[in-house]
């Protein structure tokens, strides 16, 4: 991928702070923002979908979607302190119907790559407990996990990295034990 030009820093910057202030992200807005012409921010992002993705690639972790498992639990240090960095337009963005619709504009590609994930790991979970099971390990990753942290327990991202990572290696423990057994099941011997 290409070095950004100096004009589509700016239109993202433009993006960055008119989520922190809750603004709509349109074109125009961006526009106004970013001190570039309507048409301008059109080149660079031809449509709705395209800004907000590139919202979510401002506000995301600097390494996108996962890649891997260990990616997922290495960029996870990363992840939470750019939302720390981030912190006003995060919180407006993990509150809001235009943070929705950022969030919403990657779930084809998160869905997809958190997939990927279990697959790696050889989970041979049936549905639908496998998807309840992937939800759960990306909600340990996701915006909302570093929100609730932040604000409920007082953590840094280097705690909040640290207890997702356990909560997430717990739970993949867990599944490679269980192999194809319901969520529900009890252990093997465990009275329920």
């Amino acid at each position: 991928m290409d070095a950004p030009t100096t004009t589509q820093v700016r239109i993202e910057d433009a993006l960055l702070a008119l989520i922190a202030e809750g603004e709509h992200l349109n074109h125009d807005n961006v526009a106004a923002r970013a001190g570039v012409s309507r048409r301008t921010v059109y080149r660079y992002f031809p449509d709705q979908d395209a800004l907000r993705a590139a919202m979510w690639r401002k506000l995301g972790p600097p390494v996108g979607m996962p890649k891997s498992l260990t990616g997922l639990l290495d960029g996870l240090d990363a992840g939470f302190a750019n939302f720390d960095a981030k912190a006003a337009a995060m919180t407006v963005a993990m509150a809001s119907p235009e943070g929705r619709a950022i969030r919403n504009v990657m779930k084809p590609e998160r869905t997809a790559a958190y997939r990927a994930l279990l697959d790696e790991a050889g989970i041979a979970l049936p549905e639908p407990d496998r998807t309840y099971a992937i939800a759960a390990i990306q909600l340990l990753a996701s915006g909302f996990a570093w929100r609730e942290m932040r604000d409920q327990w007082d953590m840094t991202a280097p705690e909040i990295a640290t207890a997702s990572r356990w909560a997430i290696e717990t739970l993949l423990a867990d599944l490679r034990e269980r192999g194809e057994r319901r969520l529900g099941e009890p252990k093997t011997g465990v009275k329920g």
